[in-house]
């Protein structure tokens, strides 16, 4: 009896979305090049559903046509390498997804080889890690939409469930699927820091506990700011260290590592020129982080040269109220780039639907997320989310405790890069006049490239500069 679908690559994510998909009552054949890897995932599940194969010749064989084949390996080489070996093997119509955290430029370009061939690919990004993977993650498909609409009660099956919602939505041609993945993980960039120097003020100059921070956590995940990642840093500060009488974060060094998907966000934006300083500052943050050799060399040459503040007693509401600021300047940062990358590369996306995705499975799921499709669904073509009604209420609520934050920050010397920079940006958003002029001309002085005039159009050159 011939199977509904393969998976290829039997690494954590691979595992889980095969398994995921067989408990959704779909026969799934899995393919790993190892094939002791692949036994291993029959043998320890004993999955009725799950059937492994030896060759990728055997895998082609096992499935219902239009054929569906779902790659989860590493991003890069290792695709196109399986890209090339599936080809020959494939007839008209066929489907292959690949489903790792390939760079979209790469889903473009495998896209249109395949559809050259007749063959349908699908650029789709996966969200929410392992756990994510096997219970149901947030999916971003990019393709064809006919290749679509044959995955669409698979994918919508899998998918995590928010409000009865499934986390899923056809995203738009070639590699948009895996451009919102790519802007999903910046944002979880921004997210993470903006959480982490929340806990540095609190810590270094609230000087709270962990206990103290694992209440507090508790708290801000019970109202606007519950979402996973609070979630998660609540349960980070109550957890043991199985090595010593410690906490567990306290032992853990201060250096982050990536996978290169923030830096990807950060580079399409200059590229795109929108600007995303929260989700650059946060890739920044993890760059300076690493090494760490370098800072404690610094920390015994550098002064401070600190003042002394009183001790805001109501210091953690206002590190709540510029932690949810600074949250959703994040976020609309990530959303005016993929605003902005829709009209690049002529993207129909639908920013409501992208927000409901996110709502559930993926890392940066949150409450918030609700009124963001909302902001969408009530103004499709919005300008930009700090526009929005809601926002822009939050924004005049939260705005002096956001500067506070960073003002007592910056005189106790605790480095708050990314906090710091969304209030940077929202001045520079905000503002009618910045200090650019000065800037232009400049440019017009050392090397003629012209001036706009504020009462009058065109572009003008001044000859003269320098005489009074």
């Amino acid at each position: 009896m011939l199977k509904d679908i393969a998976v290829i690559g039997m690494a954590v994510m691979g595992k889980n979305l095969a398994l995921n998909i067989a408990d959704h009552g779909y026969d799934t054949v899995i393919y790993n090049r190892t094939t002791e890897v692949m036994q291993a995932v029959i043998d320890q599940n004993k999955h009725p559903r799950l059937f492994g194969v030896l060759s990728l010749e055997a895998l082609v064989s096992e499935l219902k046509t239009p054929r569906k084949i779902i790659l989860m390996v590493k991003a890069g080489q290792a695709v196109d390498t399986f890209l090339d070996k599936l080809a020959p093997l494939l007839s008209k119509g066929d489907i292959v997804v690949d489903a790792g955290n390939s760079f979209y430029l790469d889903s473009i370009r495998r896209e249109a080889a395949y559809k050259a061939i007749g063959l349908n690919f699908v650029g789709m990004g996966v969200s929410g890690g392992e756990e994510g993977a096997r219970r149901g993650p947030a999916i971003m498909p990019g393709g064809s939409v006919e290749a679509h609409q044959a995955l669409k009660p698979i994918l919508e099956a899998i998918a995590a469930k928010a409000e009865g919602e499934a986390c899923t939505s056809y995203i738009g041609t070639d590699g948009a699927g895996h451009y919102v993945k790519m802007v999903h993980n910046g944002i979880e960039y921004g997210d993470m820091q903006l959480i982490a120097e929340a806990y540095s003020v609190l810590k270094n100059i609230g000087k709270m506990s962990n206990t103290q921070l694992a209440d507090i956590f508790t708290q801000w995940n019970e109202g606007e700011l519950n979402s996973y990642l609070i979630e998660i840093t609540r349960d980070i500060f109550k957890t043991k260290d199985d090595l010593s009488e410690k906490d567990l974060i306290d032992v853990i060094k201060d250096t982050a590592g990536q996978k290169g998907t923030g830096i990807w966000t950060s580079k399409e934006s200059m590229d795109l020129g929108v600007n995303t300083s929260v989700i650059t500052q946060a890739v920044y943050a993890r760059f300076i982080s690493s090494d760490r050799s370098l800072r404690l060399k610094a920390s015994h040459l550098l002064e401070a040269r600190t003042f002394d503040q009183a001790l805001d007693a109501n210091l953690v509401n206002k590190v709540k109220e510029a932690l949810y600021l600074a949250k959703i300047i994040s976020y609309a940062q990530g959303f005016a780039l993929l605003k902005v990358a829709a009209i690049e590369h002529a993207w129909e996306l639908d920013f409501k639907a992208i927000a409901k995705l996110f709502r559930g499975g993926c890392i940066i799921r949150a409450q918030f997320l609700n009124r963001i499709a909302e902001a969408y669904e009530n103004n499709p073509n919005l300008d930009h989310l700090l526009l929005e009604p809601y926002f822009s209420e939050i924004a005049h609520r939260s705005i002096q405790s956001l500067r506070e934050v960073v003002a007592i920050s910056a005189l106790q010397g605790v480095p708050l890069m990314v906090l710091s920079s969304a209030l940077s940006y929202y001045d520079a958003f905000r503002s009618p006049n910045l200090s650019t002029n000065l800037i232009q001309a400049q440019r017009d002085y050392f090397g003629a490239h012209t001036y706009e005039r504020l009462d009058r159009e065109g572009f003008f050159h001044f000859d003269h500069w320098g005489n009074v």
